[in-house]
């Protein structure tokens, strides 16, 4: 899954595509909503502060004087296709500018038919695309509950088919590398599981502190570069 140069430290893989929603409105003024939908790495869980929050802060650091405002619409255990369901009402219905949509993770934990994530990636990209929004997928983390022989390669069949449903979207669609970032955190940064995971979650599943602190940091830096890339055509 190695996709990127292996660096010191661990970079995020930059956005291919212009965020064209969020350029307009750093131009202008006002509140910035951004929506963001999935489970428990969403949604919180545990004592840990989940990524929608700190990401908020983040991009209010990266642009002092302006709001951001990032709603979470998280729900722990669903999977794609419940988030599907709920897309409409939890995060169109609230006319955001940019969603983010984290996805997969359950379904390669579970090792699960990957056939219902592809057919509701695509339904739901589908009404993102109508709602006119920046859309970000999000893929699996690398933890260790999904690095098991068992069920690692579903983890990356999961990636793989993320990365396959942006490609073919009928709208531009980023897809933000959790899995090969945090891989570089743990195989080239040798940063130890035991900090990037909650060291109360026996299932080794979740971000620890750290991890989520650094995750939604990334996420900030290539959502700004993304608004300032060129405009296309």
């Amino acid at each position: 899954m190695n996709t990127t140069l292996d660096v010191i430290p661990a970079q995020p893989i930059p956005f291919r595509l212009r965020m064209d929603r969020l350029a307009g409105e750093l131009a202008g003024q006002g509140t910035i909503k951004i929506a963001a939908i999935g489970s428990s790495t969403t949604a919180g869980e545990g004592g840990i502060v989940p990524y929608p929050y700190r990401l908020e802060s983040a991009l209010r650091a990266r642009r002092p004087g302006r709001n951001f405002d990032v709603l979470n619409r998280g729900v722990g255990g669903e999977e794609a296709p419940d988030e599907l369901r709920r897309m409409q009402t939890d995060v169109i219905a609230e006319h955001p500018s940019v969603v983010i949509w984290q996805v997969g993770t359950n379904a390669a934990w579970k090792n699960q038919d990957l056939k219902p994530v592809a057919a509701a990636l695509r339904e739901g990209l589908a009404l993102l695309a109508d709602a006119l929004v920046d859309i970000i997928l999000m893929d699996v983390q690398f933890t260790p509950a999904v690095l098991t022989a068992e069920k690692i390669a579903s983890a990356r069949a999961t990636v793989q088919l993320i990365e396959d449903a942006a490609a073919g979207a009928r709208v531009p669609v980023n897809v933000f590398k959790r899995f090969e970032l945090m891989r570089q955190w743990h195989e080239i940064e040798k940063i130890s599981f035991d900090r990037m995971v909650d060291p109360s979650d026996a299932d080794r599943l979740h971000h620890s502190d750290w991890s989520a602190t650094h995750m939604a940091e990334a996420l900030a830096d290539v959502m700004i570069r993304a608004a300032a890339l060129p405009p296309v055509g």
